[in-house]
Order: structure tokens, then C-alpha cells, then sequence
């Protein structure tokens, strides 16, 4: 009776593995996840595939000593570099809470959230508003300085017409005396 136990719980594992592969790879193709959270996510999948294997092989008594892959497989450790996240310590804010209060907790974080960008936005939106009056005066302003620009070089030019004039005239009032 164990034995059937632990086969159907080693199957019922397989088929639970393989819907998280298709739901992952959904999640990925459609944009619901990025593609480093997929990646990881990937990882974590593919973790769970090792310690499938291992558990069959433990199970079949098969694999170079037994007792050691059985060992293994309920101690944490590093494996390629990942830490294994079910074994991780519990954070206190999360310490004896039930589903329903974790999924409330993950709600009242993502409101808390959605209320810190929305102010972001507002600032962002304010400040955009700024640049675009800011934006307005330096044409305004330039438009004034091209002006300006305009006219002290027309005022320039007059300025030399007179000045030639003014030696002209004292040239000439110079050879008539």
C-alpha cells in the first residue's frame, strides 16, 4: 500500500511539474512575466525536475549510495549556485499567518504601491507640465533676443552710415578752408 502511495504521490508530482512548465511558458509568451522573473522561474522548475528524478531513484533504490541521495535530498544547499527557496527562514511579517491573511497582506503592499506611483505620476506629470511652460518662455525669450539681435544690428549699420557721413563731412569742411 506504501508503494502504490509513493508511486501515484512521484506521479501526481510529474504532472504537477509539467502543468507549472506550460504555465510558465504561457505566463513568458504572454507577457504576464519578464523575462529574468521567467528565467528564475525556470530555474526553480527545473530544480524541482532534479529532486524528481532523485526521489524516483531513491525510491528504485537506484544511483550510486542510496542513503546519501536521500540525505541530499531533504538538506538544503547550494545547487549551481541558487540557494533552494523552500528552505529559506520565514520572514517575521509573515511568521503564522494563514493564506487568506498573506494573499490580504499581498494586497494592502500592491495598493500601497499603486498609491506611491500614482503620486509618482502626478509629480512626473507636474514636472512635465513645468518643463513645457519652461520650454514656452526660452522660445518666447529667444524670439525676444532676435529681436533685439534685429535691431542693434540696424542700429549698428545706421551708426556706420552716419559715422561715414560725419567724416565725409569733415573731409570736406577740412578742403574748403
Amino acid at each position: 500500500q506504501i508503494n502504490v502511495a509513493i508511486r501515484s504521490s512521484l506521479q501526481n508530482l510529474r504532472e504537477k511539474i509539467d502543468q507549472l512548465k506550460e504555465l510558465l511558458l504561457r505566463a513568458v509568451s504572454t507577457r504576464q512575466i519578464t523575462q529574468l522573473e521567467g528565467d528564475r522561474r525556470q530555474n526553480l522548475v527545473d530544480d524541482l525536475l532534479t529532486r524528481h528524478k532523485q526521489l524516483e531513484a531513491s525510491y528504485k533504490n537506484e544511483g550510486p549510495e542510496p542513503d546519501m541521495t536521500r540525505s541530499s535530498l531533504m538538506t538544503g544547499g547550494v545547487k549551481r549556485g541558487v540557494t533552494n527557496p523552500w528552505l529559506l527562514e520565514e520572514p517575521e511579517e509573515t511568521r503564522g499567518l494563514g493564506f487568506d491573511d498573506l494573499r490580504q497582506q499581498q494586497r494592502r503592499i500592491i495598493e500601497e504601491q499603486d498609491a506611491g506611483l500614482d503620486a509618482l505620476s502626478s509629480i512626473i506629470s507636474r514636472q512635465k507640465q513645468m518643463g513645457q511652460e519652461i520650454g514656452n518662455e526660452l522660445d518666447e525669450q529667444n524670439e525676444i533676443i532676435d529681436d533685439l539681435t534685429n535691431l542693434v544690428e540696424n542700429t549698428d549699420e545706421r551708426l556706420r552710415t552716419q559715422t561715414r557721413h560725419v567724416k565725409m563731412v569733415d573731409r570736406k569742411s577740412t578742403s574748403c578752408g
